[in-house]
């Protein structure tokens, strides 16, 4: 089953990053107040991007290294001058090698 990373634009100016296998019905949720407590208080606007991934493992990799950038850098990925591959290192890379 896929899941998506997705971005949502708060009332704000600030990006809500998050997971969900609908992401029309995960926004739903934070635009009634189920959702998550950041968009509770910030009131989310819209969906601004959404990238389909193969499965949760993988959306949540994506998610890890999309909380950690500047929202300027955010804005860039919704805007398609950035791609999930060149903000997430390679799997070999993430774990540093076993010393024996």
């Amino acid at each position: 089953m896929p899941w998506f990373l997705y971005l949502i634009e708060c009332a704000d100016g600030s990006l809500y990053t998050g997971i969900a296998t609908d992401v029309e019905a995960r926004f739903a949720k934070h635009l009634s107040g189920d959702g998550a407590r950041y968009t509770r208080s910030r009131k989310p606007v819209a969906v601004r991007a959404s990238f389909e991934l193969s499965g949760r493992a993988e959306a949540s990799r994506a998610e890890y290294w999309v909380k950690r950038l500047s929202t300027p850098r955010k804005w860039k990925l919704v805007a398609g001058e950035l791609t999930l591959v060149e903000i997430m290192p390679a799997e070999a890379d993430e774990v540093p090698p076993i010393e024996t």
